[in-house]
């Protein structure tokens, strides 16, 4: 990997760390050679530290150790993006990370329909909301859409109607989401049990 230490002139390159399984940024350092050297050989982030003007390593102080998992540089070969496994909160305010957000999986509009879901539930007008109406007959009347749903597109998987699968898929999704909340489960509980079966 080469990398250009020299192009700032005082021999520093930013390091955007990442968490690997999240994708979220953590926090920004500066590396020189050594400290990113001493990263690859010891497997935890070391950066050059501009105030204390030494090297440093994430987690020294606190425990809360940045573990190596990829390094890529950029285009340009004067920056690095850093995948790691943060063990314990990052900055060091205590928060996951230094803009002082949750370091926690987010499945785009997913995640985004999730939270209506939310909302249309605790709104609980259920003549204005369909949502509302499921949760207002009970957890019986969702599990059984969702079978209902899960039925329609397995015939669809069966023929071969691209445009209708799609939709019957989307449709057993949707009444997933709503399974799941009323037994009080999200996306991030069931993407829990799947890494825990990872191996």
């Amino acid at each position: 990997m080469k990398i250009d230490f020299d192009k700032n002139g005082d021999g520093l390159v930013p390091a955007i760390i990442q968490d690997a399984v999240t994708k979220n940024v953590l926090m920004l350092g500066y590396m020189n050679q050594e400290a990113f050297e001493k990263t690859q050989e010891t497997k935890k982030v070391t950066f050059f530290s501009r105030t204390k003007k030494r090297l440093w390593t994430k987690g020294e102080e606190s425990g809360n150790f940045l573990e190596l998992v990829d390094i890529k540089n950029d285009c340009d070969d004067d920056s690095l993006l850093i995948s790691v496994k943060p063990v314990g909160p990052t900055c060091h305010k205590g928060t996951d990370t230094c803009w002082n957000e949750e370091n926690t999986s987010n499945f785009g509009f997913l995640s985004q329909l999730e939270e209506v879901i939310t909302q249309r539930r605790e709104a609980s007008d259920s003549s204005k909301s369909y949502v509302a109406s499921l949760f207002e007959k009970g957890i019986n009347k969702i599990a059984q859409k969702v079978g209902e749903e899960a039925v329609e597109t397995v015939i669809e998987a069966m023929d071969d109607n691209d445009d209708l699968f799609l939709y019957e898929s989307a449709d057993l999704l949707f009444h997933y989401l709503i399974l799941l909340q009323a037994k009080g489960f999200t996306l991030k509980d069931i993407e829990a049990e799947l890494v825990k079966r990872h191996k």
